[in-house]
């Protein structure tokens, strides 16, 4: 059977997922998946597999949003140096 927190977690996730994919903009999508990364990890915390989320809130919510955002702010300096 599932807890509740289980089940609030598991709704946070559902609705994270489309806030996820319907965000236009790349740096407003790096931080909504660097915050669905985190409902994740309390998904993972929540269903007792604490491994899996640590190596998930260093993943998506540390590394995979730093990655992303250093490579729009170089692509857009590089563009903005093109335009010059």
């Amino acid at each position: 059977m599932i807890a509740p927190l289980q089940a609030a977690v598991l709704v946070l996730v559902a609705a994270g997922a489309p806030a996820v994919v319907l965000s236009r903009d790349p740096l407003r999508m790096a931080i909504v998946n660097g915050l669905y990364g985190f409902v994740l990890v309390l998904l993972f915390v929540t269903l007792g597999a604490p491994d899996v989320a640590l190596s998930m809130l260093v993943v998506s919510s540390v590394a995979y949003p730093v990655v992303l955002l250093i490579a729009i702010a170089r692509s857009r300096a590089a563009r903005d140096e093109m335009d010059d």
